[in-house]
């Protein structure tokens, strides 16, 4: 079968081309925004790309057009598909009917951390030999593709709440039938598509409500939006974290290492946690991966063991380069509690030196203002704050007002890089959060940096 992937350079349909790809099919796609890594793994996975949706794709004759949530009527080849009464379908529906039937979905949703635990979850599996199936919204280290197409009962794939499609406007983890599911956090997100947080409760309370009775629900305790929504009613079982009576992580006296945390389950101590990436809200994501994987089968011990040897995800917290000791980072963050946990997490990390935090606030919810107030808080941590605000339609700058001197907002990118680069020096952290391409800041900061030492 042809399928023509319409967005396919976006993280979730740039997945569900290497799936149709693994899976024997011959897979094209188009999108506007083609960039690094998404681009990259499809291109060396024989997918071609077309940029743009000129309405002559159609003579390609596919068997079957997926359209990704990013296109919405008015789209020409879109039209163009309606017009003609051409098959097409969501990714989402073509993914549940194609790939996860009869399988064991473990599923991570949440505002935050989903893309990690995700990948974390998948890598305990693989490590214990389960060799999971995957699609998650990011490149694992260990693995170097964002999905992964096998013959193993498990699929573990990151759930995501925003709508499905044009012609669906289900939340797209209903789709996916769940066994385990993992809900991380829930905070208003996508005020593009939900008018309050009761509304996108109401959207994971669909997902509790079609899992089935041998199901598992793995639950941040400290979520009250979480609570809300289990209130409504469950029928599968559910296991917290983040409890004291149930599953925690802390740093007792007996486990001296920094980087070593004890996993206790209704305290009694079941093993050290040490993982690379820092952070509380990374030992919380651990936490939730061990607790879904033995649900699958995994012991703790082992997915401990895995955890040790877990390498990261691009994009988060990546070092992309450094210059005469100034670091230049990429992190996906793009809602202002991401931005306050990941600077957070980058202070763990690195102790000295000043950090840099240069955001786009790019997010269709970040772009309607709904956050702007959160915005300046979110940023605190950070030594000196550089807003990129090019087509904004709110004053960037006066929501970093109570930064005072040490933020400033621009709109023009080349001055965003030039004071960077006046500005940083050796043992400083530049830290670029965005959910885009961000006009591929991080080689001109590296390469204007380089120009600057010579």
């Amino acid at each position: 079968m042809h399928i023509h992937i319409l967005g396919i350079c976006g993280t979730f349909m740039g997945g569900i081309a290497l799936l149709a790809r693994a899976a024997g099919h011959r897979v094209t796609g188009c999108d506007t925004n083609v960039y690094p890594p998404m681009s990259t793994q499809l291109i060396e996975q024989g997918i071609d790309l077309i940029e743009g949706y000129a309405v002559d794709q159609v003579n390609l004759a596919p068997d079957l057009f997926l359209v990704g949530n990013a296109i919405s009527r008015g789209n020409p080849l879109l039209e163009e598909i309606l017009d003609r009464s051409l098959p097409y379908t969501s990714a989402p529906q073509w993914l549940a009917e194609n790939i996860l039937n009869r399988k064991w979905v473990l599923a991570v949703a949440g505002t935050h951390g989903k893309t990690t635990t995700s990948s974390m979850l998948a890598w305990i599996l693989e490590y214990a030999g389960y060799a999971p199936s995957f699609l998650i919204g990011g490149v694992p280290v260990d693995f170097g593709v964002s999905a992964r197409h096998s013959d193993s009962q498990f699929f573990v794939i990151e759930a995501d709440e925003y709508d499905t499609a044009f012609c669906d406007k289900r939340s797209k983890f209903v789709h996916y039938r769940a066994r385990t599911t993992i809900l991380n956090n829930l905070e208003f997100d996508h005020a593009d598509i939900f008018a309050d947080l009761c509304a996108i409760e109401t959207q994971f309370h669909h997902l509790v409500r079609i899992m089935p009775r041998s199901g598992l629900i793995v639950a941040n305790a400290e979520e009250a939006s979480l609570e809300r929504v289990l209130a409504r009613g469950t029928w599968s079982a559910v296991e917290k974290f983040n409890s004291p009576a149930s599953w925690a992580v802390d740093a007792p006296d007996d486990l001296k290492s920094q980087e070593s945390y004890a996993v206790r389950l209704a305290g009694n101590l079941v093993g050290a946690l040490k993982i690379t990436l820092p952070g509380a809200h990374n030992r919380s994501n651990a936490l939730a991966a061990i607790v879904a994987a033995r649900h699958a089968g995994v012991p703790p011990q082992i997915a401990l063991e895995a955890l040790a040897g877990f390498r990261g995800i691009k994009r988060r917290l990546e070092v992309r380069g450094a210059v005469n000791g100034i670091t230049v980072y990429d992190d996906f963050a793009h809602h202002p509690t991401a931005f306050e946990l990941t600077l957070a997490g980058l202070r763990q990390q690195q102790r000295q030196g000043r950090i840099f935090a240069v955001v786009e606030p790019r997010s269709n919810t970040m772009k309607l203002g709904i956050m702007k107030d959160r915005l300046a808080a979110s940023l605190a941590l950070a030594d000196r704050v550089l807003c990129y605000a090019a087509n904004l339609g709110w004053d960037a700058k006066a929501a970093l007002l109570p930064l005072g001197e040490k933020a400033d907002a621009y709109s023009d990118l080349e001055k965003v890089i030039a004071t960077l680069v006046s500005e940083a020096r050796t043992g400083d952290h530049l830290l670029i959060m965005s959910n885009g391409g961000f006009g591929s800041i991080h080689e001109k900061l590296l390469a204007a940096l380089r120009a600057s030492s010579q």
